[in-house]
């Protein structure tokens, strides 16, 4: 039985107060909420919508709590309470007596077995909601209110220091560490809970927070989420007189430069291993925290990501391997898939991640085809739990996948290239997939080669055909020059970048000219929703192309030059 099924076996520890944990009496310091309140949102509360994961329920008079939700998404959404800070910036007296009235209607109308309410992660976000709104409700009312709301966040505690071991690996257990930490540094006589809770956030930060700043799940997102819920922590332990600990502050000081190593020009975030829209003003935020403000690495080689930086133009390679089994339900089949900017123009970008559970529409972005690489026989270089019998207690990790990948970073007056390979696809096919970046010191332009060698006994008969994909972002526009030998893409401030694809090695005088499809695609992280997109993707068969070359060039204008594009500096493949 796994560990998360186990966790629900002690569901029954949830009504319990334990031997030596006394209530506390009050709570002395509420941790800030760093994220942006909105008073509209909160105007609807007021008129009984709520809209959660894009979905809008009116309840019409009764409690949202005693409505059937449209969604599992939607009814964690509202459990999580996170909605609590909207009405912190609307009229106080409205917004005092709205949120202690659906405090208490969820204290009375929740069971404690809800599935969903009580899972550990909804859990750990609802009290670090109700702790740093505690100001807004909790002043000025009634006794009563006070100990009853008390006594529920103290059972929500207690269930939270039991669980925190049956919690899913990676992002829940973590907000399980940090909800504990702050609701130690909140309450009155809670020294030694201090202790202990400082200590088991130490340990979850030491365990996933790897070398580079990256988090273990290989999501950028993640980063953003623990920084969100981690500074609150340090600034409640300081106001308390309590010293964060050192492996606090060294995962903060790690982690505030890879949020700029994911960032592109115009403020958003690579779309890789279950990243999605970009919190914009919530990244900026966090970056107000940064005192060192340092420039982003370029190797993140822990993490497996590598960022090609020169002029206005960033390249952001997946050059790593999928994360472990028990964190990897949302990481992606993407290895050696590539995002590019140039400025603020997003230019190649992955298909990203869905902001609902649709379960249909996850399997499809996590496959390979969904991002900027070489797919071989139309066959992700991950395999995904499919059995939906398994998903309910396990979820949907990664089974298999590229083990062994080489990286080689040069960089040569100015010229930066990496080079990197994965064996994704040796175990089926006997195929490994090698992928060179190059960019010149301007910026202006990037050379690629796709290289398909085999190995062992070569490539089957019937699985030697490839595509080579690169999602555009929806705001630049493809088309097919005249002479039908390159693809010229330009931006909404006009600036045109030209992409020609050759069957050979770089500066081969006989190389030939490869035709470049353009492919209706879908790009699913705009904060308007899911837009059409193009793709380019270049066809062809290993045995009789195992080498692909190709080129984004920078054009003075929006037109496209018709010169060859060979004879620059070679990759070192």
């Amino acid at each position: 039985m796994s560990r998360h099924a186990m966790g629900w076996m002690r569901a029954g520890l949830v009504g319990r107060i334990l031997p030596g944990t006394p209530l506390p009496d009050r709570l002395v310091i509420a941790p800030q909420d760093i994220r942006t309140a909105d008073p509209i949102i909160a105007e609807d509360i007021y008129a009984g919508r709520f809209a959660f994961v894009g979905q809008l329920v009116e309840v019409g008079g009764q409690s949202p709590f005693e409505i059937r939700p449209p969604s599992a998404e939607w009814s964690r959404a509202l459990h999580e309470f996170g909605w609590l800070r909207h009405l912190r910036v609307s009229d106080r007296a409205l917004s005092q007596s709205n949120a202690r009235a659906l405090i208490e209607d969820w204290i009375r109308l929740t069971p404690r077995k809800h599935p969903i309410a009580w899972a550990p992660e909804v859990v750990a976000r609802r009290v670090q909601s109700w702790l740093s709104q505690s100001p807004l409700f909790l002043e000025g009312c009634n006794r009563t209110f006070y100990r009853r709301f008390m006594r529920s966040l103290h059972k929500q505690i207690v269930y939270l220091r039991n669980i925190i071991n049956e919690a899913p690996e990676g992002m829940a257990r973590m907000r399980v560490a940090i909800a504990l930490a702050a609701a130690s540094a909140s309450a009155s006589g809670s020294s030694r809970f201090v202790r202990q809770a400082a200590k088991r956030l130490d340990y979850e930060l030491e365990h996933q927070i790897l070398p580079d700043g990256g988090h273990i799940s290989r999501s950028p997102g993640a980063i953003i989420e623990i920084l969100a819920d981690l500074l609150p922590v340090r600034q409640a332990f300081n106001a308390r007189g309590i010293a964060p600990s050192q492996a606090m502050m060294n995962a903060i000081d790690r982690m505030m430069p890879m949020l700029r190593f994911f960032w592109h020009g115009d403020g958003s975030f690579a779309l890789f291993n279950g990243m999605s829209t970009t919190p914009t003003d919530l990244v900026a935020t966090i970056l107000a925290y940064d005192d060192a403000r340092g420039a982003p690495p370029n190797n993140a080689s822990h993490s497996g990501y590598q960022r090609i930086a020169s002029g206005r133009t960033v390249v952001i390679l997946d050059a790593g391997p999928p994360p472990p089994a028990a964190v990897s339900h949302r990481a992606h089949a993407g290895c050696l898939s590539f995002e590019m900017s140039s400025g603020r123009n997003i230019i190649v970008v992955n298909c990203g991640a869905p902001t609902r559970d649709r379960e249909a529409l996850w399997q499809v972005v996590r496959a390979t085809a969904a991002h900027s690489t070489a797919v071989l026989n139309d066959t992700s270089s991950c395999r995904f739990l499919r059995a939906a019998w398994l998903r309910r207690w396990i979820g949907t990790p990664i089974l298999s996948g590229p083990k062994k990948i080489d990286v080689d970073r040069r960089e040569d007056d100015g010229v930066i290239s990496v080079t990197a390979s994965h064996d994704g696809y040796a175990r089926r096919f006997n195929v490994i997939h090698e992928r060179g970046l190059l960019m010149t010191a301007d910026g202006g332009r990037i050379i690629g080669v796709d290289r398909f060698r085999t190995v062992g006994k070569g490539p089957r008969r019937d699985a030697d055909q490839y595509a080579i994909r690169f999602h555009l972002h929806p705001t630049v526009k493809a088309s097919r020059l005249r002479s039908g030998d390159a693809i010229l893409i330009v931006c909404p401030d006009g600036e045109a970048w030209e992409f020609t694809a050759h069957s050979s090695e770089p500066g081969d005088p006989d190389a030939e000219q490869l035709d470049a499809m353009l492919e209706e695609s879908i790009y699913l992280s705009d904060t308007h929703g899911h837009r059409r997109t193009e793709q380019i993707v270049v066809y062809g068969r290993i045995r009789h192309a195992p080498t692909v070359t190709w080129s984004l060039t920078r054009q003075a204008a929006a037109t496209a030059t018709r010169g060859r594009t060979y004879g620059e500096p070679e990759l070192p493949l």
